[in-house]
């Protein structure tokens, strides 16, 4: 079963290596970049950018007071959840990481090289909560910034040699779902 959902027949180090084998100077900056901007502990950080631009925004008009707190409300209840998620499958799962599972000398490691839990990727995971979280208040243009940054953090780990393109992908979808869950639940109380 792992050969087909997680090695994906052989592609799943093929787009890694395809991703990982590219090295530029700027280019490694950039991603070491994505990757900090994904980091789980800047969610205060975060959350209180989130709620100045709340405040700002419903202070324009009340209507809007009900859908920033509930993104507010989505975004920290999914945080919680899906950090609970992540602890619980890395080392349930404890997939290796690139440097241990391929050939020594074969992936470009930038940073600190790590070897055990792999899946899901929590970087990954993170950046989809923040945009997933915060898409239903964002405009057109900020919905593309999102979706750049939750590609960004998620290449910038397969770039610097952390994790396969399978655990990103993991990272994704398990997010995603965690804030789905939680915005129907939400919607639910909010309705009643």
């Amino acid at each position: 079963m792992k050969e087909i959902l997680y090695d994906w027949g052989g592609a799943n180090a093929w787009i890694f290596h395809a991703i990982n084998d590219v090295r530029y100077g700027f280019l490694d900056s950039f991603m070491l970049l994505g990757t900090q901007l994904g980091e789980h502990a800047l969610f205060p950080f975060y959350m209180c950018l989130i709620a100045l631009f709340a405040l700002h925004e419903t202070a324009k008009n009340c209507q809007e007071t009900q859908r920033w707190l509930a993104v507010i409300a989505v975004f920290s209840i999914a945080y919680l959840l899906d950090g609970l998620l992540i602890g619980f499958l890395k080392p349930l799962l404890d997939f290796p990481r690139p440097p241990l599972a391929l050939p020594q000398g074969t992936v470009h490691i930038v940073g600190r090289a790590e070897f055990h839990h792999s899946l899901p990727s929590g970087h990954s995971s993170f950046a989809m909560l923040c945009t997933a979280s915060l898409w239903p208040v964002l405009n057109r243009y900020a919905r593309i910034a999102g979706v750049f940054f939750v590609l960004w953090v998620g290449i910038s780990r397969i770039s610097l040699g952390a994790h396969f393109p399978a655990d990103v992908l993991a990272g994704f979808l398990s997010s995603l779902t965690v804030v789905l869950l939680v915005y129907s639940a939400v919607q639910a109380y909010l309705r009643k």
